[in-house]
């Protein structure tokens, strides 16, 4: 199917949609908001809701023969999900923690599966108006207040210095083994905090060399940023340095994974 797909005209028309999403969830970010919690106790507000409703009706229309997973409709049996070769992907609100929080850093995610594998990544940053976005073989680019878009691309390499991206509301004793690891391996190693996908837009944009992630992650979180990273030149991969892929099983709960641009280290070596 992807072959009849004008991933290019879908890429700019999802950033579209993703920003009219991100609107929705500034009108509810600036009120007083409501807090529900969700069967595995994670927080849900209105305006993930909001922002589900929104893309899930303009997805829809721009392309009613491709069925759409959302974070907030994710019920469905892996017997029916299994079956699609291509598919929407969609985190309408990631980082409600942060949203709670109100410092910004929450993010509206688009991404488009085929055969397992992100083709499509859109990320909306409501608060600081920014789009990230990619397409398979189209390269990543960044907008910022809706200007023109810019491309991205990962780090070089510096032989004694790393810059690791963070987790601002997740943390894990395995991810202080890691980190402790890597700080007996550089002379210098900067870490900057951050919360939902931005993590991996530090890396796709050169910010950051690595972003591990040493703790439980939905396949909404990372598709779209996957897109973005590969398309910026890095590589998202499990631990054991494989592919990280899509819809291969039943639960939708990511292994731990690795996000970063230089392709010539074992990031697993510091594990353990």
């Amino acid at each position: 199917m992807t072959d009849s797909l004008d991933l290019k005209s879908l890429c700019y028309s999802c950033v579209e949609i993703a920003r009219e999403a991100g609107r929705k969830i500034l009108e509810i970010y600036s009120s007083e908001f409501e807090i529900e919690h969700k069967d595995d106790k994670s927080p849900l507000t209105n305006a993930d809701m909001a922002s589900h409703h929104t893309i899930i009706e303009a997805l829809s229309a721009l392309t009613p023969e491709i069925p759409i997973l959302s974070e907030e409709s994710a019920r469905l049996p892996f017997e029916e999900r299994s079956q699609w070769a291509v598919y929407w992907l969609v985190d309408p609100l990631d980082g409600t923690r942060e949203f709670i929080k109100r410092n910004g850093e929450f993010t509206v995610n688009i991404a488009l599966i085929d055969n397992h594998k992100s083709i499509l990544g859109v990320i909306h940053v409501p608060v600081l108006d920014i789009d990230y976005f990619a397409y398979a073989g189209g390269g990543a680019f960044k907008s910022e207040q809706g200007g023109t878009a810019q491309p991205i691309s990962v780090k070089d390499p510096e032989n004694n210095r790393l810059v690791v991206a963070g987790s601002r509301s997740h943390g894990s004793e395995e991810m202080q083994k890691y980190m402790e690891n890597i700080s007996a391996s550089y002379a210098e190693v900067d870490i900057l905090s951050m919360g939902s996908s931005l993590k991996f837009c530090l890396v796709a944009e050169g910010k950051a060399d690595i972003y591990p992630r040493l703790g439980l992650t939905s396949e909404w979180d990372t598709a779209a940023a996957q897109c973005i990273v590969e398309q910026a030149g890095g590589h998202v991969t499990k631990t054991n340095m494989s592919a990280l892929e899509y819809n291969t099983k039943d639960s939708l709960l990511n292994p731990f994974f690795f996000v970063f641009g230089d392709d010539q280290k074992d990031w697993s070596s510091f594990l353990g």
